[in-house]
């Protein structure tokens, strides 16, 4: 067995009362062992799995990403920008259906009055240019990269509107059949008019340019990959 101390900071030690815990692992751990873990010996961190930061040897780490023996570990909340208020931010590359009512309660806070959100779905039937139809798409994502990315996206859209409140960003991976959501970007704040329309806006646009997410589009004439145009650059 494999076993590793995790270490706590801010609010996460205090819920759980210590700095640091000793959790035992299997031999090929990843991230999302450690979370089912870490909930089960201290449910009372359940309520902010969706928020919580992992890092492994001094990295932001996810779900798939290897924990090795005598890995450095940390979990902390999002880091503390120049507010008071913790602002809730979620994103996830996942195989499971996306639940809007759960992400938008995850990115609300007791002052949310607004919440303006983008949600994607796969079109049955296509009819700019060439009519066309579709059984289904099949998602690929490269995770690690990708949830990087998403968090880059969420950075970006708080410095462009500061009184954005949470960020909710995440997008579907697998087979997805017509009528499905996809993807899903929302973003809360205390009123309509501080930027939550046109920040889920450039969420979705951003997320197409730099994610590195691909599908696949298979129809009754066959199938074929989907490539988008925008090159990133090192600013990206």
């Amino acid at each position: 067995m494999n076993y590793i101390t995790v270490l706590l900071f801010a609010n996460l030690r205090e819920i759980v009362g210590r700095r640091e815990v000793v959790i035992e692992l299997g031999e090929d751990a990843k991230v999302c062992d450690l979370k089912t873990i870490i909930i089960k010996k201290f449910p009372e961190l359940e309520p902010h799995i969706g928020t919580i930061i992992i890092a492994v040897n001094r990295e932001y780490a996810f779900d798939e990403d290897p924990i090795s023996e005598g890995a450095d570990v940390a979990l902390f909340p999002p880091v503390s920008g120049g507010s008071n208020r913790e602002m809730p931010t979620y994103f996830e590359i996942t195989d499971e259906e996306i639940d809007i009512n759960d992400l938008v309660s995850r990115i609300s806070l007791p002052s949310t009055g607004a919440a303006g959100i983008f949600s994607g779905m796969v079109r049955g039937i296509t009819t700019r240019g060439e009519l066309r139809r579709t059984e289904y798409l099949e998602y690929e994502a490269y995770k690690p990269m990708a949830e990087s990315k998403l968090k880059q996206v969420a950075e970006e859209i708080r410095e462009k509107w500061p009184s954005i409140e949470g960020i909710a960003i995440v997008q579907r991976a697998g087979r997805i059949y017509p009528g499905t959501t996809t993807i899903l970007i929302a973003c809360t704040a205390a009123h309509r008019d501080t930027g939550v329309f046109e920040a889920a806006r450039y969420g979705i646009d951003r997320v197409k340019e730099i994610v590195p997410v691909w599908k696949k589009e298979v129809s009754p004439k066959g199938e074929i990959w989907i490539e988008g145009e925008y090159v990133p650059t090192p600013q990206d």
